[in-house]
């Protein structure tokens, strides 16, 4: 019996004679009463928020595209972008970039040379964001952004590197630390980045050719790596398991029922539920909201906006036998984003009631956020929030910060940047959502870190040390990472979160607190790479610190 397995045996022995924090016996403080709050941080950062991603140094970048034309905000030290290629301004002294800190509540302009128009990302496991494609001059480029302690990091792209063009294409981040990317207007295909020494080429997927129709409904297909290492990959209504390293399509799903699309531009949104490793695993992904197949065509030829779907479905896709579960949001939604929260509770938050994705192609802005909890009983799992005061539509996005709260951004419906004179005008604000666990009644049995082991590795046990005001000796206290995710579209690419096994924690002065718990298994389950950690208390979560998860050196 190795190291490893021996010292699991005997926290699990141990577990007996500590604080009762088996996950068997959860006991969680409930929410109901409570609808979440909301807070204008920034009525302009000068660009809309079209792309978010959040980075370990707790900075977010946040990116439009460069066809507008101007935007609200200047360069710096009177820098500017030349470009002939630009479908708007060749001269472009704005920026479409920005760099915003978490902490101070500030931002700061970068500087891309290309276009970003409707692209993707991920991060790399040395926390350096990749991104990839966009429109005309930027649909062939890689750029990337390392974060920094100063104020000098910027963009730097890399030109003609993908194989294919990529425009709303997805991408994800795979186990042996490259990107896949997927898809785009008019590629059936994927490829990889960084490319291998011979050089990759792009690899065919009939499956995205089968899923197109007149006006797409494929496209940012929904991608998931499994357990298994393999794909999960929705597009329309369809989703298949690819075994990307043969290039083999495993098996397909059965479809999700009513026969609507999900994907761009009728956009739906998607998520893979919490992997949870103290019990056999399980890989649920979980489909809401979009728009019926006609919507698109009738929102765009005759202003006629086609009621959203209202209807989720869920499906457990590592059983061969999986079927849909499907269930009905408080809401109808279309451009909504899923995000995971730290306590496992999945928020639906932005979009409409009416329309479809594209310019001024919806109506009835839905901006009540609803939060899902996936373990309640089927007729007790959705609960309302509280209504926002602005619209978030097309162009808006939505990611998880390291406190808990939620950023939200954009919309902006136009084809440009148009303030007045339009029902939904261009919107360049800043908003941040708290969920109810963040209602000060629950501040008693909110804990805190104080330190822990920042490096994991995998199978190995790690500790660290917190304080919580009132411990509940029944409570659960579990440990869970989350990816942060690139968001734009409604989706939320490579985001993930995995619930860690072998939690023991033992009291070691009043109030103070020691876990200790198990990295992930595998690096299919958690690839390398940096990701938030949440100590949650009775269903109320600290705030994350940043732990990297890596092979032992």
């Amino acid at each position: 019996m190795d190291r490893e397995n021996i010292i699991y045996l005997f926290l699990l022995v141990l577990t007996f004679f500590t604080l009762q924090t088996s996950t068997a016996s959860q006991m969680f403080v409930s929410h109901r009463h409570f609808v979440g709050e909301w807070r204008l941080l920034h009525e302009s950062i000068g660009i809309t928020a079209m792309h978010m991603q959040l980075l370990h140094n707790n900075k977010v970048v946040i990116f439009d595209r460069t066809d507008f034309g101007h935007s609200n905000l200047s360069l710096p030290r009177g820098r500017c972008r030349y470009n002939s290629h630009d479908l708007a301004l060749q001269k472009d002294c704005s920026a479409h970039s920005v760099l915003y800190d978490i902490v101070s509540n500030t931002f700061r302009p970068l500087m891309v040379q290309t276009d970003t128009w409707c692209s993707s990302g991920a991060v790399l496991p040395n926390g350096t964001l990749v991104q990839t494609g966009g429109f005309n001059d930027g649909d062939h480029i890689v750029r990337s952004l390392a974060p920094c302690t100063d104020e000098n990091c910027d963009w730097f792209e890399l030109p003609r590197t993908l194989v294919q063009r990529r425009w709303y294409s997805t991408d994800h981040i795979l186990p042996d630390a490259r990107i896949i990317v997927i898809g785009g207007r008019k590629q059936y295909n994927y490829e990889f980045y960084p490319k291998n020494s011979r050089g990759d080429s792009a690899f065919s997927l009939q499956f995205l050719k089968s899923t197109l129709e007149r006006y797409e409904n494929n496209l940012y297909p929904f991608v998931f790596l499994l357990p298994d290492g393999n794909l999960v990959i929705f597009a329309n209504t369809r989703a298949i398991i690819l075994n990307y390293k043969e290039n083999q399509v495993v098996r397909e799903l059965p479809s999700i029922p009513g026969d609507e699309p999900r994907n761009y531009p009728s956009t739906g949104s998607a998520v893979l539920l919490p992997l949870d490793e103290n019990r056999p695993m399980e890989a649920e992904i979980m489909v809401c909201g979009g728009a019926p197949r006609r919507a698109y065509r009738y929102a765009d030829k005759y202003k006629m906006y086609m009621k959203a779907l209202s209807s989720c479905g869920r499906i457990n896709v590592i059983d061969d036998h999986g079927i849909w579960e499907m269930e009905t949001m408080p809401t109808r939604r279309v451009m909504s984003d899923m995000l995971i929260l730290p306590d496992g509770d999945i928020i639906i938050i932005n979009g409409a009631s009416r329309g479809t994705a594209g310019w001024n192609n919806a109506i009835s802005p839905v901006t009540t956020p609803v939060i899902y909890r996936p373990n309640m009983r089927r007729d007790n799992r959705f609960s309302i929030m509280k209504a926002a005061s602005r619209p978030r539509l097309y162009h808006s996005s939505a990611i998880l910060m390291t406190d808990g709260r939620v950023l939200v951004g954009g919309s902006n419906p136009q084809e440009y940047y148009n303030f007045t004179g339009v029902e939904f005008p261009t919107d360049l604000s800043l908003e941040a959502f708290s969920p109810p666990y963040l209602a000060r009644k629950h501040s008693h049995l909110k804990p805190t870190v104080l330190s822990i082991d920042e490096i994991l590795t995998y199978k190995s046990s790690f500790s660290a040390t917190f304080t919580v005001p009132t411990f509940l000796r029944i409570g659960t206290v579990s440990i869970r990472i989350i990816a942060p995710s690139f968001t734009t579209h409604s989706f939320s690419m490579n985001q993930r979160m995995v619930v860690l096994k072998g939690v023991v924690v033992v009291a070691i002065s009043d109030n103070s607190y020691k876990f200790t718990a198990f990295a992930p298994s595998t690096k299919e389950i958690a690839p390398p790479g940096y990701y938030m950690l949440f100590v949650v208390h009775a269903g109320i979560p600290s705030s994350g610190v940043w732990v990297k998860i890596q092979d032992s050196t």
